[in-house]
Parts: structure tokens; sequence; C-alpha cells
């Protein structure tokens, strides 16, 4: 799923009642996984002007980056943070680690040729998926609209937890943003 699916999907389930804490920290528990990949992207793109294809086609599947992604999206640091979180009653932490591994179980059925090694550190194993959320040549075509229609929901939930108009309006933001994407990765992928 693109990162705005997983914000909306972590607000929506994570974000209790819309308070302003719990929800932002869903949101960045939603975005942590693929932090690291926005961050070596955006300095490899637009500080050391490397070209998009060699990022994407070379950098990505590097033994660094893969490194990287193999740590921000373990599923049992993620599940540790998770489990101390609960043992501890930090709503905060449960809304993070919560929204964390919702990220993680989506990506993991729907990354083919581009998964992530989820079970590390036990193993550097990637599941290659045979459903893409991007690729058409690997069904994108019907995941796209799913997907569209699984972020409405999670938008009108957040809608309807009443939370703050300035809030709701970035949701908003991240809605148009993964109807835009999706178009863009059908079209072009």
């Amino acid at each position: 799923m693109n990162t705005p699916a997983h914000m909306l999907l972590g607000a929506a389930l994570f974000g209790r009642g819309g308070e302003g804490r719990l929800l932002w920290a869903a949101v960045l528990g939603a975005l942590a996984p693929d932090a690291s990949l926005y961050l070596m992207a955006g300095v490899s793109l637009f500080v050391l002007a490397v070209p998009p294809q060699v990022v994407f086609d070379q950098l990505y599947f590097s033994e660094t980056w893969q490194t990287v992604f193999a740590v921000d999206n373990s599923v049992f640091l993620w599940g540790g943070l998770l489990g101390l979180a609960v043992w501890r009653r930090w709503h905060l932490g449960i809304a993070f680690a919560g929204a964390g591994l919702l990220h993680l179980a989506l990506d993991f059925p729907l990354h083919a040729g581009d998964g992530r090694p989820h079970f590390w550190p036990l193993s550097d194993w990637v599941f290659d998926a045979p459903v893409s959320y991007w690729d058409s040549t690997h069904h994108a075509t019907w995941v796209a609209p799913v997907t569209v229609m699984i972020c409405v929901v999670a938008y009108v939930t957040i809608w309807r937890k009443r939370v703050a108009p300035l809030a709701l309006a970035g949701f908003g933001l991240l809605l148009a943003t993964e109807l835009w994407v999706m178009r863009q990765w059908l079209v072009f992928f």
C-alpha cells in the first residue's frame, strides 16, 4: 500500500476517539516503516542528484538499504514494542506500534518483487507476493480500487470521530494524495 493509505488506516483503527495525541501517534506509527525509504530516497534524489532509475532499481535493492528496511519493518521489533506498550498500559505506544504492525501486515501480501525482510533478525527472507499494490502485471488493477474504497471508509471513520477541522483537512489531503498516486501507478506501471 502507499504510505497515505497506511496513515489513513492507522488513524482510523488506532486513533481512538479522534483524540489528538492518540490520533497523531497512530499516524506516525503508520508512517514509521516507510520513513527510512523517504529519507534515503530523498537524500539520494534531491541532495546527491542520483537518477531515479538508480535509486529505485539499484539502491532500493542494495544490501545496505535492505538492511535498514529489515530493521524498520521487523515484525518482531514492532511486536515487542506493542507488547511493551500493552504491558505498561501506554496508550500512545499502543496506537503507534499497532499502526506500525498494521502497516507491515498490509505490506506483506502486496509487495510483488519489492518486499521487505519482515522477519529480521531471525531471517532475511523476503516474501515475494503474487499481488502488488502498484504493479499492474501483478494485479494492481484489481487491488487499487479495493484500496481506494478502504481509504474512503477510513476517511469517513476519521470524520465520524469528530476530529478538529484542520486535522480532517489533513486527512482529506492524504486521501486525495492516495487517489492521485494510485492513478499514477496504474497509468505508468
